[in-house]
């Protein structure tokens, strides 16, 4: 049946970021799927043909490397999944290449790692490669380096690597493909449970639906697909969650069709430069504040002073990225710290004009600016570390 709002949400998206999980791309022996790829294929080329620029991000290279090593299962060591991973990526991309290239369409790979993303420089350098392939008509196909990675291959997933590229591109929309039918309002598997077609304001409250185990193939479960959601749509961007195994899923998602979960955009879209600091970069501490200083960054825009901190946690230099939150530790933004740690420590609750007395200077008024900030208070709770500095 067709969605005026999600048909509305398809035609103002320019750039279509379609993840795919290790459960669609994967058969019931753990093998790539070769015959799933092909009827995708068919229907990314449709989408290109739509007037949508697509950016593939696939799973699957540890299935296609079972295949090529000759195993019987999917290995459980890090070195057996590195080397699975890397036998399998030419398989991968193979099997992508020959079917895109059917219908006319050049395919590029990219692998990354999570540090490609946290380093700013490295971060526009993927960024300008994905666009400029775009704009040659090529179909990037981005996938996590997991044949050298070492904590990413066991903590990392291609739900938030596919969040972090929508964040790089004109007018994107989010497509994750799963082996689910999007967000159920209790356990899939329970008979009277249903599913939600609509989040108009997705926040951490959605995670109470799902349970935290992972998928049997994929390296996260539906709460890290949720919280990659919540990245996605807190800068401003709407995300599809879709059964990738249903025949037709994006010739349907194109034509508005009520398939899956729409979860629409939290906030307004934001500027790239704040977009990495919202949630490419990794917080090397935290800065708990005070009420008055919460809402002053939250609610009035506003930069946070050192008088509005109460306390520090964590070590870090001066432009490290670092976590803001309440009294009652919910993270409520995220920016560059203009001061390192020990100097925050000095000065908190302090007003500026008594900066100077405290660390002989003043290189900044603000402890964080507003330029260098992004609220991020759509209810996640940050852990208070045991330590305190």
């Amino acid at each position: 049946m067709r969605n005026l709002v999600r048909q509305e949400v398809f035609d103002s998206s320019r750039t279509l970021i379609v993840k795919i999980g290790s459960n669609v791309l994967t058969r019931d022996d753990d093998q790539l799927d070769e015959d799933g790829i092909g009827h995708l294929s068919e229907q990314i080329d449709r989408l290109i043909f739509s007037g949508r620029k697509v950016v593939i991000v696939s799973s699957g290279a540890v299935a296609a490397g079972i295949g090529v090593l000759g195993l019987t299962q999917s290995p459980e060591s890090l070195p057996a999944l590195q080397a699975a991973a890397a036998a399998g990526q030419t398989r991968l991309m193979k099997e992508w290449g020959e079917n895109l290239n059917r219908s006319g369409h050049v395919v590029a790979q990219i692998l990354v790692t999570v540090n490609d993303f946290r380093n700013r420089r490295r971060y526009l350098n993927v960024r300008n490669t994905i666009r400029t392939l775009l704009d040659f008509g090529v179909v990037p196909v981005v996938n996590e380096n997991d044949s050298v990675s070492t904590e990413e291959i066991a903590l990392g997933d291609n739900d938030q690597l596919a969040s972090m590229i929508a964040a790089q591109v004109p007018d994107p929309l989010l497509i994750i493909l799963s082996g689910i039918d999007g967000l159920y309002d209790g356990p899939p598997s329970d008979p009277t449970s249903n599913l939600i077609s609509l989040v108009e304001k997705p926040d951490v409250s959605m995670l109470s639906h799902v349970a935290a185990e992972q998928s049997s193939r994929g390296r996260g479960g539906m709460s890290a697909k949720l919280s990659a959601i919540i990245d996605a749509t807190s800068v401003g961007e709407s995300v599809i969650l879709a059964n990738g195994r249903e025949a037709g899923v994006l010739d349907r998602i194109s034509r508005g069709d009520d398939v899956g979960t729409l979860f629409l955009a939290a906030g307004t879209t934001v500027p790239a430069w704040k977009k990495w600091i919202g949630y490419a970069t990794r917080p090397e501490g935290k800065l708990v504040l005070d009420e008055g200083a919460r809402r002053a960054v939250v609610a009035e825009g506003r930069s946070l002073l050192a008088v509005g901190i109460s306390d520090v946690i964590g070590d870090f230099d001066q432009g490290a990225s670092v976590e803001l939150v309440s009294s009652s530790y919910s993270a409520v933004a995220r920016g560059l710290s203009n001061y390192s740690s020990v100097d925050v420590r000095r000065i908190l609750g302090r007003r500026t004009a008594q900066i100077r007395e405290l660390i002989g200077h003043v290189p900044y008024g603000e402890v964080v600016h507003r330029d260098n900030l992004v609220v991020t208070d759509v209810g996640r709770t940050a852990e208070a570390d045991n330590t305190r500095g």
